[in-house]
């Protein structure tokens, strides 16, 4: 009996509604650690989650028994959760719809688990919307600028 074996290297970034820089220094070890378990408890294998103080980024081995869009659905839906319960934001606080997702080759990781990984330094000099445009732009994907994140800057 035949069996199935892959290996894809998904790239998902997402952002806090209204860009809000409510993903402090405080806060972010720690809800980073919260996603990296629910994606390894969906049968996915995380290899980093970090991100900056409106946005997120995920990189993990996907399982393609699973939606990506309902992986990252659960992700945004549980970590909000948590993050509203801990009560460590003011108000409600809400993940932005839709997210950006980009595939790599097991040669890139590396590479791209180092970026993922210095999120804070790499916003000292450019911004989140520079940082999206390219990797749409990098990957040839067409997009509808009304239909981006917000982006506040």
């Amino acid at each position: 009996m035949a069996d199935t074996y892959t290996q894809f290297n998904m790239h998902v970034i997402f952002s806090v509604k209204h860009r809000d820089n409510f993903l402090s220094d405080k806060i972010r070890p720690e809800l980073f650690k919260y996603i990296h378990g629910i994606i390894n408890n969906k049968n996915h294998f995380s290899l980093a989650v970090n991100g900056y103080k409106d946005h997120v980024h995920l990189f993990f081995e996907y399982n393609p028994s699973f939606s990506v869009s309902d992986l990252i659905r659960d992700v945004k839906t549980a970590s909000g959760k948590w993050i509203n319960d801990k009560k460590v934001v003011p108000g409600k606080f809400s993940w932005q719809e839709g997210f950006g997702g980009f595939s790599y080759s097991k040669s890139q990781r590396d590479h791209v688990i180092k970026y993922i990984m210095s999120q804070e330094d790499h916003h000292k000099t450019k911004t989140f919307r520079e940082e999206y445009l390219k990797l749409l732009n990098d990957f040839e994907i067409e997009f509808k600028n009304e239909y981006l994140f917000e982006f506040y800057e």
